[in-house]
């Protein structure tokens, strides 16, 4: 009896865990389909609130700015992150310890700190709040995660191959580019979508950093979500939550290869 009781409770107590988690991101999908405005009771099945919401310019043009943040952050984040993890991962250097230890602290303190400091240093140094400051904000919290992703692409690497082409007189710049990075392409593309996708999502730190015509579509939905929540913003989460899903399963992909 205790043998069988112990073979049947990880899988129950997984499906649990499992259930707690999403149902109720599944219940916001389902009703993103519903017909009633009110998410209080199935009234029937409808696609309308897609339409409106496609028809909502404020949220277009939140989209049209979350999109060219996400880009601009991605790219940014994606090249100073990957030449910062190839100079940590190659070289030698006295406080390189310290300097990878540093890399850690935009991902682990809380987003309400870092958003008040960069809302600040933005203010001292005269900076005006707009998407420039939100590319800036999330490039910030996007470099050390890039930064994480390509070293331990790196790891693995075979610096032979490096020396092979230098003795055979290519210079740094012709290794980088025909050895170096065709090997670390995955991690830096698994980063490059890491970056998008947290860039995408942000909330907390936007709000600090964004100006009046720089709203992002998190901060839309921040603010939707504050006269009630209707079948379209769980439209328009549905939306984003695909998005991002689909971003990080890429992103998980390109790691493993």
């Amino acid at each position: 009896m205790k043998s069988r009781t112990r073979k049947i409770f990880p899988p129950v107590f997984m499906f649990l865990v499992y259930a707690f988690i999403y149902i109720p991101i599944l219940i916001l999908i389902i009703f993103s389909f519903n017909e009633s405005r009110l998410n209080v009771v199935w009234t029937g099945f409808t696609l309308d609130w897609y339409g409106k919401l496609m028809k909502n310019h404020e949220v277009i043009r939140a989209l049209i700015n979350t999109v060219k943040v996400a880009f601009a952050t991605t790219i940014i984040s994606t090249v100073i992150g990957t030449l910062t993890a190839v100079g940590m991962y190659r070289y030698k250097f006295k406080g390189k310890v310290v300097l990878d230890n540093l890399l850690y602290i935009p991902m682990v303190i809380p987003e309400i700190v870092l958003g008040i400091a960069l809302l600040i240093f933005f203010n001292k140094t005269n900076i005006p709040l707009g998407l420039w400051t939100l590319i800036i904000a999330h490039s910030t919290f996007c470099i050390p995660f890039v930064v994480i992703t390509v070293k331990s692409r790196m790891a693995g690497f075979d610096k032979a191959q490096e020396e092979a082409a230098m003795d055979l007189g290519a210079g740094q710049f012709k290794t980088f580019i025909y050895i170096t990075l065709p090997n670390i392409l995955p991690g830096v593309i698994a980063g490059a979508l890491l970056s998008f996708t947290l860039s995408l999502d942000d909330v907390i730190t936007s709000f600090f950093v964004a100006g009046p015509r720089s709203t992002t579509l998190p901060l839309q939905i921040f603010s939707m979500v504050k006269f009630g929540v209707s079948p379209e913003i769980n439209a328009l989460s549905t939306l984003m939550l695909l998005t991002s899903l689909t971003l990080a399963l890429l992103s998980e992909k390109f790691k493993t290869k």
